[in-house]
């Protein structure tokens, strides 16, 4: 049997930061519809869905011919509502499933083909994510820019809020760091699997649920890209997005 790639598309309505947000307007769209359009514009999905929680997202989906899922309200984590989408698909524990944020209407679809590719290539690792160097010393001193260090195959040594790797002699943080991109590619099965378990010691102290797949001893592979991901938390970031999308449009 083939194996499958399915991308799923969480979406919380009640966001903390920004209710309602993936339902926002962004030129005539609600922001879902343009994670949606952008992540169909893969080669590498068989299938999309969204995983929501709420009826209206549910009906914003069926105006633009999106097939949505509705799961439960009190998820931690956008993981455990694809966790539950899933099992309502006839799905083998080899398909891989593609996280795709539903507050990031700018994703490339290029990107999720190579975190697909990657997973379906690398034998050693049942998750996959996305880094990006940083070229921005700001970013390494806010904690709202998730870092990752990688050993010499690609595989995840960490992540944190702080900024690593921390270079002794210059008294500085390491020119060669990551940014962690908020997109990963699981096995079906792992993901289950992983979603029961117990938040970790390290997850709670950073808040990054990935560390529950480390501190457990299991490989993340990453893939290095140029690829820019801009995510929606604020209005201020709505109007950002919204000006770059009438932008390419003019382009």
């Amino acid at each position: 049997m083939k194996m499958k790639t399915i991308g799923v598309i969480p979406a919380r309505y009640a966001s903390t930061r920004f209710a309602a947000k993936v339902l926002a307007d962004i030129c005539g769209k609600p922001m879902i519809q343009h994670v949606w359009e952008r992540a169909r514009q893969s080669r590498k999905l068989d299938d999309l869905v969204i995983a929501c929680d709420d009826e209206r997202i549910m009906a914003a989906a069926k105006t633009f011919g999106a097939r949505a899922i509705l799961t439960s309200s009190e998820h931690r984590s956008g993981s455990d509502r694809i966790a539950e989408a899933v099992q309502k698909l006839k799905l083998t524990a080899s398909d891989i499933i593609v996280n795709i944020q539903g507050d990031e209407p700018l994703i490339e679809s290029s990107l999720i083909d190579a975190l697909a590719s990657a997973l379906a290539k690398d034998k050693e690792a049942p998750v996959a994510t996305a880094i990006k160097p940083i070229t921005d010393p700001a970013d390494f001193k806010n904690p709202n820019v998730v870092k990752a260090v990688i050993d010499y195959l690609g595989y995840a040594l960490y992540f944190s809020r702080a900024g690593i790797p921390y270079d002794r002699a210059a008294g500085a943080v390491a020119g060669n760091a990551y940014k962690h991109l908020g997109i990963y590619a699981y096995r079906q099965g792992f993901l289950l699997e992983f979603t029961r378990w117990p938040s970790s010691k390290l997850e709670q102290i950073e808040q990054l649920e990935q560390l529950r797949i480390l501190e457990a001893g299991y490989r993340i592979k990453t893939i290095v890209t140029d690829v820019e991901t801009i995510g929606v938390d604020t209005q201020e970031d709505l109007k950002k997005v919204e000006q770059l999308i009438i932008i390419k449009g003019n382009q």
